[in-house]
């Protein structure tokens, strides 16, 4: 006979288990999404901010999409590499780096108009839906709605 406490260990009434399998397939179904636009899920993320706001210094946008900066640098000179952004050094503050979107990166955006609904087509999940778990999740990730 197993104790009720002995269930709070199993694998499936794990809160981290659920939260990181959940994340690996919503990446997952981002992939093929985000391919022919040539960026990876962690690109998309840069993406989306720069297109709410550009430019912006690389500590703001590390920030915003909730990485360190030395794990954005990466993504954001990839990003540059392939003619979507680039980056400057503040003249009035040579420590700072400004991420600017290019006329290439801009038009990209109109191209991306269509991620959303190509994910609610691969989730099988409607708007409300997803929006209701993002909810749901932001205290836990530290963001408010």
């Amino acid at each position: 006979m197993t104790d009720a406490r002995d269930d709070l260990l199993l694998l499936e009434n794990q809160l981290c288990f659920s939260l990181v399998t959940a994340a690996r397939n919503v990446v997952a179904a981002y992939r093929p999404i985000l391919a022919p636009l040539g960026l990876t899920h962690p690109q998309y993320l840069v993406m989306l901010a720069l297109w709410e706001r550009s430019p912006r210094s690389l500590t703001d946008l590390a920030d915003e999409i909730a990485l360190e900066p030395a794990t954005a640098s990466p993504l954001v000179k990839r990003l540059e590499a392939d003619g979507l952004l680039s980056r400057e050094r503040r003249a009035t503050d040579e420590r700072r780096l400004d991420i600017a979107l290019t006329d290439e990166g801009r038009r990209l955006r109109e191209r991306a108009l269509d991620v959303p609904r190509q994910v609610m087509a691969a989730t099988g999940m409607q708007m409300a839906q997803l929006a209701q778990i993002r909810d749901t999740l932001a205290p836990l990730a530290g963001r408010r709605v």
